[in-house]
């Protein structure tokens, strides 16, 4: 189980955005957690902008068929959708993101004590390999950890 910890500096939506992409262009699914109504419909929103020729299909928990969707949003930590990749994308840990074989855990400045913690806790863990991104200031994202 890998855990991929990251430090916003710049736009949260973009680096979801990347990390979805990347996820489903490999055949995977994604479960996309957050728990305020207000930031899924926020990444919703983004998902169907993203530039370029990367097509992002995805829906939200509760609405339509979640099975068929490769990216889920939801505030619920239950990959409907049969997600072996999580993003927590509002800067809150959740355990149970150690059932999945990858975690993109998403974090700001306010939320840094915190991933901290998170980060601390799961050294601890058997079997969770750890790393921690941070993004320079040409907007790279460069392997600090």
């Amino acid at each position: 189980m890998q855990v991929d910890f990251y430090q916003l500096s710049g736009n949260p939506d973009a680096v979801l955005a990347r990390i979805a992409e990347r996820v489903t262009d490999g055949g995977g699914r994604l479960l996309v957690v957050a728990d305020d109504d207000g930031d899924r419909a926020r990444i919703d929103a983004a998902l169907w902008r993203v530039p370029g020729p990367a097509f992002l299909a995805h829906g939200q928990a509760g609405e339509g068929d979640a099975a068929n969707q490769p990216i889920l949003l939801s505030a619920a930590v239950d990959p409907a959708n049969g997600a072996r990749n999580i993003v927590l994308a509002d800067g809150r840990w959740r355990d149970e993101a150690l059932d999945f074989e990858r975690c993109f855990h998403l974090f700001d400045e306010a939320a840094t004590p915190a991933a901290r913690d998170a980060w601390r806790a799961l050294a601890a863990r058997d079997g969770v390999e750890r790393r921690f991104w941070k993004q320079d200031e040409a907007g790279r994202w460069t392997q600090a950890a």
